[in-house]
């Protein structure tokens, strides 16, 4: 007896599309992704790229429930995974040791599109970007990322536009990596530096302004200072101290050009803040400092939410591609609620966006009859329920 023929169905969604549509349109200009030897590859970079933004778009928890999803959810198998399928050492193997530059290429060009289109917030205060380093939990077989004994964690160092609200630089390394020499990197020229007491460096001050590149920066409230010039300060103001000083011991860590130091207080905490920044006022500089926590909470939320930090690699280069793969997804989200909404991100559009995704591709299995997944609608029901 003859079965009948029931046709492969490709599932696709039209949310779906239009959130990744940003990154396919740099694939092409992306540098060639090449086979080592003569082995062709298991994954192309299209592929790769994919599979990590679906990883962090919909929570999945490890490489192996992506690799599982990737052969049973019909979408996943056919819109994600790789033609021939893929297992879970090819996409280790694929993960920990290529891909890299391809991926740097797109976050770059990525974050250039979402800077152009994105709403700027604070414009009078210049070019803001928060700096910060965040560590991540490591396994004892990381033996690289040395932090403390029997404990193994890395550091991302990371830019974080302000006016944007989107990260703009990331770098790697161990958990006892210092974050100072980061700062020159993740600064361009022209813009401001926002950075907590760990990032206070006499000699950093004077290079950043050698190099147009300025700051504002909280310091220890005991450092030695040798006031130049003090300005007047308003009676009754938060602010309680504005002058232009020389930082640090003369003949040992003194800065060779003067900053200016403003001190202020809040819910009795005094704040002391060094900058280069002479054009704005002393309120103006204290707001930029409290501005620095959006970096905080960009952390939180992209560890809560992404979750970046379920590790799927293992070496240094690896998480290097699974961090990238996460701050790409978090651009097209960042790209896609302000096209959409005419809002920033927050959870409450990320969930809706999850479950319209998976409502159209529920509904488009409803109007195909026989599918080969018969797990989907099952899949797709419990996630609307969680929601």
């Amino acid at each position: 007896m003859i079965k009948d023929f029931v046709p492969k169905i490709k599932f696709q969604s039209m949310t779906f599309d239009k959130f990744i549509a940003p990154l396919l349109k740099l694939l092409p200009f992306a540098p060639e992704l090449l086979s080592r030897g003569d082995r062709p590859l298991k994954m192309t970079f299209e592929d790769q790229i994919k599979a990590l933004v679906y990883f962090h778009l919909q929570e999945h928890k490890s490489a192996r429930h992506l690799i599982q999803d990737m052969k049973e959810n019909a979408f996943a198998k056919q819109n994600i995974a790789p033609d021939d399928g893929i297992s879970r050492s090819s996409f280790s193997e694929a993960v920990n040791h290529r891909g890299l530059e391809q991926l740097q290429f797109i976050f770059e060009n990525l974050y250039k599109q979402a800077a152009n289109v994105l709403p700027k917030e604070h414009k009078d205060l210049g070019d803001l970007i928060s700096i910060d380093g965040s560590l991540i939990d490591a396994v004892l077989s990381m033996y690289w990322a040395d932090y403390r004994k029997g404990s193994k964690k890395a550091k991302a160092h990371c830019g974080f536009n302000i006016n944007s609200g989107i990260p703009s630089k990331v770098f790697l390394t161990e958990g006892n990596g210092g974050e100072r020499p980061f700062i020159d990197q993740i600064l361009a020229e022209g813009q401001t530096g926002v950075m907590d007491r760990g990032y206070q460096s006499h000699r950093e001050f004077d290079l950043l302004q050698d190099a147009n590149k300025h700051f504002v920066c909280r310091i220890k409230a005991k450092t030695t200072r040798t006031i130049i010039e003090k300005r007047p300060i308003a009676p009754d103001n938060y602010i309680f101290y504005d002058a232009v000083v020389l930082l640090g011991t003369p003949g040992q860590n003194q800065t060779k050009k003067p900053v200016r130091l403003v001190g202020y207080k809040i819910a009795g905490s005094k704040y002391y803040v060094a900058t280069d920044r002479q054009d704005l006022t002393a309120e103006q500089i204290a707001t930029i400092y409290k501005l620095r926590w959006t970096i905080e909470s960009f952390f939180k939320w992209w560890k809560e939410h992404l979750k970046v930090y379920h590790l799927i690699a293992r070496s240094e280069y690896g998480l290097m591609v699974q961090i990238l793969g996460g701050l790409i997804t978090y651009l097209l989200m960042a790209i896609y609620c302000h096209k959409e909404f005419n809002e920033k991100i927050s959870i409450k559009r990320v969930r809706q966006l999850r479950t319209k995704i998976l409502n159209e591709l529920f509904q488009g299995q409803d109007n195909s009859g026989p599918t080969e997944d018969n797990n989907f609608k099952e899949q797709t029901k419990s996630f609307n329920a969680k929601t």
